[in-house]
């Protein structure tokens, strides 16, 4: 997520005045009561596990038509976008996690040294316990609904907290729950500030933030205060590589699709474009023609275009749009939030459009002349979420593979490397720590609980005092 998206709850300023103390109290009530009914032991038993996602599932399926809804008030976002992106790709990680779940949630048998013989080891995944997932406004329902699939699969309860940004989608993601969940499983708490900073001071067994690198800093601190571990999901200036010799028809409709999916809100969008300058014009004029395939000649009258989330990210957007720097686009409605697919070049690393993530539908395109000037470039500024290589050039691929680090990425094509169960989705370094999705997001959730069993009928008294030089011989011999 952008640093600059600037959600309500991410602004952990302190506790406002109008903060009262019965609120606090209620929070740390609920995170109590959770707390005892995970010790109870109800949240382990692999069935009742089940059973929950199951009920989630059947309640996603019953609320579908008024998530969609909401997420047309919130955005605009289409009924295909919005199930694709958002309805469908939750439902899809339900079906895969309780496909999957029962192989998942078994000790994992590990060798066993031969200096520890006769013995067995294993791996037994517990939860952590009470698990907090604060959600951010971009994809609000994907994006809250996903890790707490993982929560649960592992066996915890949660808290989880919607952004008011999307007002709409939080009201029914918070009336689903209620109507699905014991409120001393799962809890839904809406709010702004207040409630945030609340959360933040309790003492949770796991974090998992989805939202800027700056409130990431924030929350990492807090959870510091408990030792409490974290997820934490950000976001960064994801760069798309060009390189020479690719078909630019369809190198341009998958830049176009990724970019521009749901207004350019997307964390892991490509921010801005690396092409030889050869091949600059031909793929600007490659974009265009996407762009009115997509959208028509006026994407203000699409059905498929999203709008802009709020006035404020809209003003911060359209401040960084120079005329000059126009290629294509550049039209915008405050009333409706609407800010055209916009192109733009001439751009420089310079710029201050490459000073942060830009989080909106603003693409800028610069140029480069080898591959060893590209990785120089990305390397030195901070790690991003995602990487896009387009390129038939399998020297040129590993190049980029092997020295730039990134989150994740695709390899001529751009997103949907986050849409599969069996790749880890997350960043590195200002990008994020920690992975989710499939059984990564079990993992993330759980525990890794070594344990060691020994037989009593035997006993090799090698480790037990006296000492004689004869031991240190064996033990030498044995660990090389």
């Amino acid at each position: 997520m952008s640093s600059s998206e600037l959600p309500i709850e991410a602004q952990l300023a302190p506790p406002k005045s109008s903060q009262t103390a019965s609120q606090q109290a209620e929070i740390e009530a609920i995170v109590a009561t959770q707390r005892q009914y995970f010790n109870s032991g109800k949240t382990r038993p692999l069935a009742f596990r089940q059973g929950q996602l199951q009920a989630l599932r059947s309640a996603i399926q019953r609320y579908e038509s008024q998530i969609q809804s909401a997420l047309k008030q919130d955005f605009g976002k289409s009924a295909f976008e919005a199930y694709a992106t958002e309805i469908g790709f939750v439902l899809d990680e339900l079906t895969h996690t309780l496909k999957h779940l029962p192989e998942w949630v078994e000790p994992e048998e590990v060798k066993t040294p031969l200096v520890h013989q006769p013995g067995s080891s294993q791996i037994v995944y517990e939860p952590f316990g009470v698990t907090l997932i604060i959600a951010p406004w971009n994809y609000p329902f994907q994006l809250l609904m996903d890790p707490l699939i993982g929560a649960l699969a592992a066996g915890n309860c949660a808290v989880v907290k919607p952004s008011e940004l999307t007002p709409a989608t939080s009201r029914v993601m918070t009336e689903l729950i209620k109507n699905t969940f014991d409120p001393h499983y799962v809890t839904s708490l809406e709010g702004g500030t207040e409630v945030s900073e609340v959360l933040l001071d309790q003492q949770f067994d796991y974090i998992f933030f989805t939202g800027s690198t700056r409130v990431g800093r924030i929350v990492m601190e807090k959870a510091a205060k408990h030792l409490t571990p974290v997820t934490l999901e950000l976001g960064g200036k994801s760069p798309c590589i060009v390189d020479r010799g690719v078909p630019l028809e369809i190198t341009a409709r998958r830049i176009v699709w990724g970019k521009f999916l749901n207004a350019g809100q997307t964390c892991v969008a490509p921010d801005y474009i690396l092409v030889p300058p050869e091949m600059k014009v031909d793929l600007i004029q490659e974009m265009a023609r996407c762009l009115q395939d997509f959208y028509g000649t006026d994407p203000r009258q699409s059905p498929d275009y999203a709008r802009i989330v709020n006035e404020n990210h809209f003003d911060r957007l359209t401040s960084m749009i120079r005329p000059e720097q126009v290629a294509l686009g550049g039209q915008h409605d405050r009333k409706e939030r609407y800010i055209a697919p916009t192109i733009l070049s001439p751009v420089d690393w310079d710029d201050p459009l490459m000073n942060e993530e830009l989080f909106g539908p603003l693409l800028p395109v610069l140029t480069y002349r080898s591959l060893e000037e590209v990785i120089e470039k990305i390397q030195s500024r901070p790690r991003p979420l995602a990487l896009y290589l387009f390129s038939e050039n399998k020297a040129h691929q590993q190049m980029i593979v092997n020295r730039l680090s990134f989150g994740g990425g695709c390899i001529n094509d751009t997103v949907i490397h986050l849409a599969t169960p069996y790749l880890p989705f997350g960043g590195v370094g200002t990008s994020g720590m920690g992975s989710y999705h499939g059984r990564f997001s079990f993992e993330t959730f759980s525990h890794r609980k070594a344990l060691m069993q020994r037989q009593l009928k035997f006993d090799v008294p090698l480790r037990y005092p006296p000492y004689p030089g004869w031991k240190e011989k064996v033990v030498r011999r044995i660990m090389k």
